[in-house]
Parts: structure tokens; C-alpha cells; sequence
């Protein structure tokens, strides 16, 4: 149903899934009870890993080396100034804003965490439809590819960050270092995994429909080592599917497979069970925080991505439109939000901030994708 409405009315695929889990879910008809929703982390984990393995797939060293400097540049101002303005925001105006009670900063942390990373599927499927090509098109693409590793790696050690400062009141070294040492073996597993699968394939040539079966397997079983382990299950399923694309000769084939018979239901199920968690109780408690979050998120990509083109000496165009063609946001930072429900110490504000971002993800999915249209078109690619 949302693939014959979601075209009709000119509004992504992934605004249907969320309207459609907030219509049957417990807040509105509850066709779906509650229990089922509470007990449902499997089945979005599960969908997340794969959708991360698939974002990782994007990164590949051929396409970033043509403009590396440029992507380079734009990618890290961006992701920085919107964790740096997000962050502040929240910092300043948290006490106002109705949070729990000395948990102002610890939820400024996450939301800033979460907030950098942009929705790729958005903008790849925006620009298949214009048809556009040329510079400004193969950097942005470039760019948004790059975009949720440096995501996962910054919410991954604010994460840590806010865990010790729950712990302990104070950011020490030691946190820090500890932070960078889960990152790098959460990497580590990645890599590990993204060989393991390519060595494999020597097993199962000319096999597809096994390969893909192996390479699914291995994906759950990095992120339930993660999960085991403590690390970051989404970045270790990022990794291994850079390695995948960079190192295998077939895995096109079994990306192929994946997208003509799995994503579609994968990315439907993520985003409906995700929408079914939004409680409007929370939403209409914290309207200000949302507005909050879109504004400094806004200033941060378009103000960091014109510092960093500017850096990188880029056009004018990329300057002025490139940080509107990334302000769509969905998929990860929705998964990053519910990787927080399960971290002992945060029950109380964990549910706000997923309802922050799911409420803004159909803010972002609503508004971002005429706004990297627009980008698009100014930069002259479209014809």
C-alpha cells in the first residue's frame, strides 16, 4: 500500500513505512499491541545490520579516490559543526527544555551523536530519478556514502563518552581512550568478517543464492559478536561491507541479490517497527527540542559544508548547495536512537530521544528530499 501512495503523493517510500507503523501501532488503532513492539529489538536489529552492511557497500576506494581532498574536507567540517552545533544547542537550552533532571548533557551527547549522520537511500534515490550526472551529483554521492562511517565513529565515542560521565560525573583520558579502543575493534571485527566472507567465496562459486545465504549469516553473527562483546554492532557491519565491496570480485552479485529480494522488505519492516515505538505523549512534551534539533542540525551541515568546500577551494555551487542536498536523515540515525534503549542507566531518557529523532526523521524525509532536489537542479546536473 505505501508503494502505490508514497509515489502518488511525490513523498518517499520510507515516510509511508513510518506513517503506515504509526497508524497500526499502539498509539493510534494498535492493531500491533505494545508487548509485541517492547519485545520487537530482534527483527530491527537484525534489518539494521543489514542496511548498515549495505550503507558500507557504498565506500568504495575507487569512486572516493577521484576526489578524495574534496570529500575529505566536506565530510568532516560537516559531520563536526553539526555534532559541535547540535551539542551547544542542547547544552545551553536542555534545562529548559524539560529533561530529566541533570541529564541535559548526557542527551545533548547522544542527539549530537546521532544528528551528524545523513539518510543515503534518499539521495540515491533522488538522484536515479533526475537522471542527474556530473560533478556536484558524483562528489554529493561521494560525500554521502562517507558521511555515516564518520557518523558511527562519533556517536560510537560519545557513547562511551556519556557512559563514563554517567558513571563517574567526569570525562576522563581513560574514557576517551577506551572510546577510540571500541572503534577500533568494532573496525577490527569488520574487517575480519568483510575477508572472511570473501575467502569464502572461493567455496560457493557460481553459487549465488548460497553466497548470498553465507554472506547474510555472517552479517548476523558480526553484529551478535558485537552485541556480545560490547562493541558497535553497526559500525562493525559498515566496515565489513566496505571490505566486501573493495575485496570481492562477485559481491556485486550478492548486493544485487540482496536489493531486488530483500531491502525493500528489510527497509519496510525497520521503519514501521521503528515508528510503532513513537509515543506523541513524549512528542508533545518536548516540541521545542524537536524544533531545536532541526535548526541546529540545518546550520550545522549547511554552515560546516560550506567551511569545508571553502577549505577544499570547490565551486561556488558545491559551496552554497551541497549542505542542503544532505539534510535528509532516516535509517541510521533511527537504528542509532534504538541501539540506546538497551543501555543500562539510560531507561529514562533513551525513549525521549528515539521519539525526538523518529519525530524528525518525518520532518527530514518530508522537507530533505525537495531540498536535495532543488540542490541538484541549481547545480546544473539535471537536464
Amino acid at each position: 500500500m505505501t508503494q502505490w501512495v508514497s509515489p502518488k503523493l511525490h513523498l518517499p517510500n520510507v515516510v509511508g513505512y513510518l506513517v503506515l507503523g504509526l497508524l497500526i501501532g499502539p498509539e493510534i488503532l494498535a492493531f500491533i499491541p505494545k508487548e509485541f513492539v517492547e519485545n520487537s529489538y530482534v527483527i530491527t536489529d537484525l534489518s539494521l545490520s543489514v542496511i548498515a552492511v549495505l550503507v558500507g557497500a557504498t565506500l568504495k576506494f575507487s569512486t572516493l579516490k577521484e576526489r578524495g581532498k574534496e570529500i575529505m574536507y566536506i565530510t568532516l567540517f560537516q559531520s563536526v559543526m553539526t555534532f559541535v552545533s547540535v551539542l551547544a544547542g542542547f547544552a545551553f537550552l536542555g534545562h529548559v527544555l524539560g529533561f530529566p533532571e541533570g541529564k541535559s548533557l548526557l542527551m545533548a551527547l547522544f542527539l549530537a551523536g546521532i544528528a551528524t549522520a545523513t539518510a543515503p537511500a534518499t539521495p540515491l534515490a533522488i538522484v536515479k530519478e533526475l537522471g542527474s550526472k556530473g560533478k556536484f551529483t558524483s562528489t554529493f554521492l561521494a560525500i554521502v556514502a562517507t558521511d555515516d562511517a564518520i557518523a558511527l565513529i562519533i556517536f560510537t565515542l560519545a557513547l562511551s563518552l556519556g557512559t563514563a560521565l554517567l558513571s563517574n560525573g567526569t570525562f576522563e583520558l581513560i574514557s576517551l581512550l577506551e572510546a577510540l579502543a571500541l572503534v577500533g575493534m568494532s573496525a577490527f571485527l569488520g574487517i575480519v568478517a568483510g575477508l572472511i566472507n570473501t575467502a569464502s567465496e572461493k567455496l560457493l562459486v557460481h553459487k549465488k543464492g548460497m553466497e548470498t545465504i553465507a554472506t547474510l549469516g555472517l552479517i548476523f553473527i558480526v553484529y551478535s559478536l558485537s552485541e556480545h562483546w560490547k562493541l558497535e554492532p553497526l559500525l562493525s557491519a559498515m566496515v565489513m561491507g566496505a571490505v566486501m565491496v573493495n575485496t570481492s570480485s562477485s559481491f556485486d552479485i550478492v548486493e544485487e541479490e540482496i536489493d531486488k529480494h530483500l531491502a525493500e522488505l528489510i527497509f519496510m519492516l525497520f521503519f514501521i517497527l521503528s515508528a510503532m515505538h513513537l509515543e506523541f505523549s513524549a512528542v508533545f512534551a518536548f516540541p521545542f527540542a524537536i524544533d531545536l534539533y532541526i535548526v541546529s542540525r540545518f546550520f550545522g551541515k549547511v554552515f560546516g559544508s560550506y567551511l569545508g568546500a571553502s577549505i577544499a577551494s570547490s565551486s561556488d555551487i558545491v559551496k552554497k548547495y551541497m549542505g542542503l542536498a544532505l539534510l535528509p536523515q532516516a535509517g541510521v540515525a533511527i537504528g542509532l536512537a534504538l541501539s540506546l534503549q538497551k543501555h543500562e542507566g539510560l531507561e529514562d531518557i533513551a525513549p525521549i530521544i528515539l521519539n525526538i529523532v523518529i519525530t524528525t526523521t518525518l520532518i527530514h524525509e518530508l522537507i530533505g528530499p525537495f531540498l536535495t532536489r532543488y540542490a541538484l537542479k541549481k547545480s546544473g546536473d539535471v537536464t
